[in-house]
């Protein structure tokens, strides 16, 4: 059917320009502009915000977070002002995160997609993005551990979707979930070792 091709190019489409929004490493592009060499030479090598913060630049780090999670977020509100469907918004919005994880610019090695993570999810069902940042938030003051709310967080977006009536988001919430989790694959271990580095700590 004519309609049903044209319908996934269209998707197609709204997939690839969602990873490459997301596929900016603002990080690194920051840390360079500011002087503060090549963030990926820096702490754990992280492109993330949280790394940003080692390098003592409080400003570049809010920056950096703020440019993460705007991408999934913008990627969601474009594809659904444009196209007025939510499943192109989700599909946008998982791209721009596969994007941070995976960038092309960077040899596909990219983030830990947290901020991306929450960005794109405040974008397409806010009630469940703002308890999970919550979720985040109050983790980190318990503590003190960056990567431990993001776990704490990814974890409970699924549940949170369906208590709160999003229960068409909990697949992909489930992705993003599992491919966070991979990734702080070497975070977990250190938190189970006690060696894990609390939020502002150098190195």
């Amino acid at each position: 059917m004519p309609g049903a091709e044209s319908g996934a190019i269209i998707l197609a489409a709204v997939a690839v320009l969602g990873y490459l929004l997301g596929s900016i490493p603002f990080g690194v592009v920051l840390t360079r502009m500011l002087g503060l060499g090549d963030l990926r030479q820096i702490g754990s090598g992280n492109i993330g915000a949280t790394n940003v913060l080692r390098t003592g630049n409080k400003a570049a780090a809010l920056a950096t977070l703020i440019l993460d999670g705007a991408k999934g977020a913008v990627a969601v509100w474009l594809a659904r002002a444009l196209l007025g469907n939510e499943m192109a918004a989700a599909i946008a919005g998982g791209a721009a995160f596969i994007g941070h994880l995976y960038p092309v610019w960077l040899g596909f090695r990219g983030g830990k997609g947290v901020a991306t993570f929450l960005g794109t999810l405040l974008a397409l069902a806010w009630p469940v993005g703002v308890a999970a940042c919550l979720a985040w938030l109050l983790t980190a003051v318990v503590s003190r551990l960056s990567s431990l709310s993001a776990l704490v967080a990814a974890a409970a977006s699924v549940p949170l979707a369906m208590m709160l009536g999003h229960r068409e988001l909990m697949p992909l919430l489930t992705i993003m979930a599992v491919l966070i989790f991979w990734r702080h694959r070497s975070n977990i271990q250190r938190i189970a070792q006690g060696r894990e580095p609390r939020i502002g700590q150098k190195g």
